[in-house]
């Protein structure tokens, strides 16, 4: 018998689309990190989540993408959850508790707003940064903030955020962040902001739909707009979409997922 393997796509009910996600179920706690990088990059996806039971009913969870580590991923945690309940190791009714980098991670079972899964996350609010994102080519920036895991750069409208056109030589260089572009949604969009992700210092030059992203732009959108409930779309080719609700300092993201590929890692 080998290791559970499952191919899941994250923030979108229509296969195809949304972020992907490989999710490894372990049947003991591991510490070998070495062995899950590799097995990340084997999976060449922007993230490989192992799941680990603690004995205590509740897991451990580690995200990796193809070159490291990383301290919280949204879509991730989201199909990690997904897989549970999918092959029966999680009841329907119970919660999926995760001990992360970034703490205990809880996701929840439901149907709020049309979506699937709801995800509790730390809220990460930004201050403003003077750092130059012109290797970023966004059109036209309006403001830049920094969170200390994303620089936010806020630029006019929807289109401008479409356009934008990194440098992902210097990019990675600049500052050690991941940087987000984003603006308010087109009248015509069923969504309050749109944005886009780009990560090439940790191995992924365009992240699909980022979770944790959303993270921090939930709270900077919320002070926009003046209220805590809103639904932002991810402007990358696959697309997706993320409800997200601001409760003080902590961030509910929602959405669904759908599996792709179930198999057995051999080695």
């Amino acid at each position: 018998m080998g290791i559970p393997l499952l191919h899941v796509d994250a923030f979108t009910a229509t296969p195809f689309s949304g972020n992907p996600a490989a999710i490894c179920l372990l049947d003991k706690r591991s510490e070998d990190a070495a062995w899950m990088q590799r097995v990340a990059a084997e999976m060449n996806l922007s993230e490989t989540a192992f799941v680990m039971p603690r004995g205590d009913g509740e897991l451990d969870l580690r995200w990796f993408t193809p070159t490291v580590e990383v301290d919280l991923c949204g879509h991730a945690t989201l199909a990690s959850a997904h897989a549970l309940w999918e092959t029966g190791r999680l009841a329907d009714g119970a919660s999926a508790r995760f001990h992360t980098r970034s703490g205990l991670l809880v996701a929840e079972r439901g149907e709020h707003g049309g979506l699937s899964i709801e995800l509790d996350f730390p809220a990460q609010r930004v201050e403003p940064s003077d750092v130059d994102p012109a290797a970023l080519g966004a059109p036209g920036a309006v403001t830049v903030a920094d969170n200390g895991h994303w620089l936010i750069v806020e630029v006019a409208d929807e289109a401008a955020v479409r356009e934008t056109a990194p440098d992902f030589g210097r990019l990675g260089s600049v500052i050690d962040r991941g940087w987000i572009v984003t603006a308010g949604a087109a009248p015509t969009r069923d969504a309050d902001f749109v944005s886009r992700c780009f990560a090439p210092r940790y191995g992924i030059d365009e992240d699909p739909v980022t979770g944790s992203a959303h993270c921090a732009l939930a709270p900077f959108w919320a002070d926009r707009f003046g209220r805590d409930a809103l639904v932002g779309h991810q402007l990358s080719t696959r697309g997706g979409r993320v409800s997200v609700r601001v409760r003080r300092d902590r961030v509910t993201l929602g959405g669904s997922a759908v599996t792709i590929l179930r198999g057995d890692l051999l080695v």
